[in-house]
């Protein structure tokens, strides 16, 4: 392990990224050689880490920023694209929250979830384990499609 450091934390920080998050990480860790596992659980990781910061202050962020022109449309088109492909969290709430970020398309990760619970007033005690499940899903998902369409190209 202490031999691919460096590609645990390219992994954890792409990982983090509100776009890659761990869709983009896991296929780097593949990249870079990493086990399915140590993939899986570096991305993990980094795809967790803006969450519980982002929960606690989108709200605030968001109210601060808008007070400018800039902010205010940046967070006007954030929100309302949120809404777009949120309608099944609106639906079914803490479940529907996990259920969007598990799906391993563009724009329904852990960065989307936390801004549709907070845009759905989902409380911060039922939002924080649905995209930490959603995340968890996603991680198995993409590192499955991953690691098993290398091992179908390698053969």
């Amino acid at each position: 392990m202490i031999e691919n450091i460096e590609a645990y934390w390219k992994v954890v920080f792409v990982s983090l990224l509100p776009i890659s998050e761990l869709r983009g990480g896991i296929p780097l860790a593949a990249h870079l050689g990493l086990p399915m596992w140590k993939a899986y659980l570096a991305a993990v990781i980094g795809n967790l880490l803006p969450v519980i910061p982002l929960l606690l202050s989108l709200n605030k962020l968001s109210e601060v920023f808008s007070r400018t022109r800039m902010g205010d449309r940046f967070f006007a088109w954030l929100f309302k694209r949120t809404r777009r492909r949120a309608a099944m969290i609106e639906k079914y709430e803490a479940i529907g929250l996990m259920l969007f970020v598990a799906i391993p398309l563009p724009t329904t990760g852990a960065w989307t979830g936390c801004v549709a619970a907070v845009l759905f007033r989902i409380r911060f005690k039922y939002a924080l384990p649905a995209i930490i499940g959603g995340v968890l899903i996603a991680g198995i998902v993409v590192s499955l499609l991953t690691y098993g369409g290398k091992s179908l190209l390698i053969q």
